[in-house]
């Protein structure tokens, strides 16, 4: 059934378009904007119902947690390391958070993890292959 997509596993950064814009628009560091760029980030997401486990695991052995469960309120962090809180929302099958300056939405595609970030109409794909 729909809403009940299986997220867990382990996936990999493959290819993105548009992040300098993107990164641009969020005012993102030019440190971490480098740091950023071509990062082959591993994402492990461990599912259990609505609980979610989002782990990114960064080269150089830096990690970011979030855990949340949909449809309350939770404790998340940015890329840029900021702290906010967020409801993520389930639509259509996809994961959907409001950070404090872009929406995120994540699903799977074709056994692929597909994030999409959303900042005054600049819209940044990022998408990850499945390793685990």
């Amino acid at each position: 059934p729909r809403g009940t997509m299986a997220f867990s596993g382990k996936y990999e950064f493959e290819a993105d378009e548009n992040y300098d814009a993107f990164v641009q628009k969020i005012g993102l560091p030019s440190d971490k904007v480098d740091m950023g760029r071509n990062c082959k980030i591993v994402t492990e997401v461990v599912q259990n119902g609505n609980d979610f486990t989002w782990t990114q695991h960064f080269p150089g052995g830096r990690t970011t947690t979030n855990t949340f469960t949909v449809g309350k309120e939770a404790d998340m962090e940015t890329m840029g390391g900021k702290k906010f809180k967020a409801t993520v929302k389930m639509e259509d099958g996809k994961l959907v958070a409001d950070f404090p300056n872009y929406r995120h939405t994540s699903e799977i595609c074709g056994g692929k993890l597909v994030e999409i970030s959303t900042s005054s109409g600049v819209v940044y794909k990022r998408t990850s292959k499945k390793i685990a």
